[in-house]
């Protein structure tokens, strides 16, 4: 679904952004051009759904939605590995993290048929929050950890509210201050609660992209069904509680449907 709407802030800022984490992992520059003038249209309501295609030896057991004392479970289904690697030359996302985003939304579609996440809803939150694990330069690892680390601001109420540390420095390295932590920018005491282990590594780990993209599409549909324009931008709303920051998620969410075609 792609709907002009009211008005919006100026998208440039983000699209400078993207634009260096796009040449850094050699994305054509039509591309990123292509994506600015998505957004440049304004006002996005909600994205389309675009679905992925599953592996061949993929499941058809939906595995239930773990409680938080079973997380450890994988239950990640296989992506098409064709389909990853064509679409990903298509949009300009490293495949590692399309593949990513991908596995969580089908997963998630197995769990929650009603909710209606696609994978670049996924994609939009990635590309927001750290360029798909490539903030400032860095790189994502075939294991799906972004190379360097990546760590948001101390919470310590200079910048944004104050969260001292929940984690024991495990995720975000601060023995005094929480930190938003990987490339889907999870809280220490957010991925308490929601961290999932889609690998199958047996550690729910929000600085690898499987487990936090798993838990970023949980997170989402527990805010609500997404097929509906105020239902989906409640849910995103929900993640990041910014107006500008939906009509963000939902340009750059329908530039990635409309490239992968």
């Amino acid at each position: 679904m792609d709907l002009d709407q009211a008005p919006r802030r100026p998208f440039w800022p983000w699209v400078l952004a993207l634009l260096v984490a796009l040449v850094a992992v050699g994305v054509l520059f039509t591309q990123a051009q292509a994506m600015a003038r998505d957004a440049e249209r304004g006002g996005v309501a909600a994205p389309w759904p675009a679905t992925a295609s599953l592996s061949s030896s993929a499941t058809d057991a939906v595995p239930a939605v773990p409680a938080q004392t079973e997380r450890r479970t994988p239950t990640a289904v296989a992506v098409d590995a064709q389909w990853s690697i064509t679409v990903a030359g298509r949009v300009g996302i490293p495949e590692r993290a399309l593949r990513a985003y991908a596995s969580a939304a089908l997963t998630v579609q197995r769990e929650q048929p009603s909710c209606g996440l696609g994978w670049n809803t996924l994609a939009g939150l990635g590309a927001i929050e750290s360029g798909h694990g490539t903030h400032s330069g860095g790189t994502l690892d075939a294991e799906g950890y972004p190379d360097p680390p990546i760590r948001g601001i101390a919470l310590d109420g200079s910048q944004s509210a104050v969260i001292p540390d929940t984690d024991g420095r495990r995720f975000d390295g601060d023995a005094t201050w929480d930190r938003a932590v990987g490339p889907l920018q999870f809280i220490p005491a957010t991925w308490e609660r929601w961290g999932a282990d889609a690998n199958g590594d047996g550690i729910a780990d929000p600085n690898q992209i499987d487990d936090a993209a798993l838990a970023a599409g949980r997170y989402l549909c527990a805010a609500g069904e997404m097929t509906s324009p105020a239902g989906w931008r409640r849910a995103v709303f929900s993640y990041n509680h910014l107006d500008s920051y939906v009509d963000d998620v939902a340009a750059t969410a329908n530039a990635y449907a409309r490239l992968a075609g």
